[in-house]
């Protein structure tokens, strides 16, 4: 089936035999996140199953090769543009470098990868994804419940609408496309305000790096080679061989142009 056949997105009234609503209400249970609060998310009418997300989820999962990965992440655009993010943030991504003992520009090369920068954060509504996911892709259903709680968790604590946050098909979100229970976990109030954001640079760097710590990642260690921990690192954050070469294909490719930014 050809996306531009795709069937309009399907609103659904809200209900309480409702399978997603049922699920994460007993996920929630004595969590804090009061019943009512449910109720009035479930019930919004953005709430609907979205044809699109199905439909790439439930694609023959094809495994790209390197080159398929180079061609889209290794550009000219988006090394310069790494070059001129560092540039910009320089004072910000060396604090948190010397903070948690992570190499600069790995932080650079993921959220190149991951946002273009922050340019790119996705256009799926992270709630209907994983509500459509929970409906329509019995395999991931369980898995997206789980998801969708810890979003909804996230937006109660923090005052955000669930329903404002866009990510990809899958449920990732934010500048460093972080899960919803990666978030809750990893993320870090890094300039202290009282919110940990997920689109804002020195939470999203601090927790990238916070990320990395925790997976492992050894302070001031620049042996990226297979296996290494930092290596290791790199793959728990997304568990991809392909994506942890081209984030140390992005770093070098930025350092090698760093002298002629502006």
């Amino acid at each position: 089936m050809a996306q531009g056949s795709l069937a309009p997105s399907t609103d659904l009234p809200f209900s309480s035999q409702d399978l997603a609503y049922q699920k994460v209400e007993e996920l929630l249970e004595g969590s804090g996140v009061p019943a009512h609060y449910l109720q009035t998310v479930f019930s919004h009418p953005n709430v609907q199953i979205d044809p699109e997300v199905t439909y790439r989820l439930l694609l023959p999962a094809e495994k790209k090769d390197y080159s398929e990965y180079r061609e889209i992440f290794i550009t000219g655009p988006r090394i310069w543009a790494g070059a001129r993010f560092y540039k910009e943030h320089e004072r910000l991504v060396l604090e948190i470098s010397r903070a948690f003992g992570v190499d600069p520009l790995i932080l650079v090369s993921i959220v190149g990868v991951e946002s273009s920068y922050g340019r790119l954060r996705g256009r799926f509504s992270v709630f209907n994804a994983l509500y459509t996911i929970i409906h329509q892709v019995p395999r991931r259903a369980e898995w997206a419940a789980r998801e969708l709680a810890e979003l909804l968790k996230f937006a109660y604590v923090n005052r955000v609408d669930p329903h404002s946050i866009s990510g990809s098909y899958a449920g990732a979100f934010g500048y460093g496309q972080f899960i919803p229970s990666s978030f809750n976990r990893y993320a870090i109030d890094y300039d202290q305000d009282g919110v940990r954001r997920y689109d804002d640079w020195p939470d999203v760097l601090g927790s990238v790096a916070n990320y990395l710590v925790r997976n492992g990642y050894a302070a001031a260690d620049l042996d990226f080679s297979e296996d290494a921990p930092n290596w290791k690192a790199l793959y728990a954050y997304n568990r991809s061989r392909n994506y942890v070469r081209v984030i140390l294909e992005l770093r070098e490719e930025i350092e090698r142009r760093l002298p002629l930014a502006e």
